[in-house]
């Protein structure tokens, strides 16, 4: 029971700083440059969340996630394409080229 509690517990402790800024911004005004900035902020954390996994797929064929990399890059360059579909098509295009050598 107690290991419920403190999971419930972690969660709340998480959960909470995600959601609540979501609510608050959507009612704020914002000036042009700092619109831009957040609206900056989703590829900022994918590149965060995707750079290590670059360096770090497979120490013997380095390359791999350099392909990875490079067709999130151009994905990305693409502002109409959803986030989420550019990671599937970075992992996607890694098992390719995993799947080829």
């Amino acid at each position: 029971m107690n290991v419920y509690l403190l999971i419930l517990g972690m969660m709340l402790v998480t959960y909470i700083p995600r959601v609540l800024p979501a609510f608050i911004v959507d009612k704020l005004k914002f000036g042009k440059r700092f619109g831009k900035f957040i609206n900056m902020i989703p590829y900022t954390a994918m590149t965060a969340l995707i750079f290590p996994g670059i360096l770090q797929t497979d120490a013997e064929h380095w390359y791999i996630g350099a392909v990875g990399g490079i067709v999130a890059i151009i994905l990305a360059c693409f502002k109409k394409i959803p986030s989420a579909v550019i990671v599937m098509a970075s992992v996607l295009s890694v098992m390719a080229v995993y799947w080829v050598i």
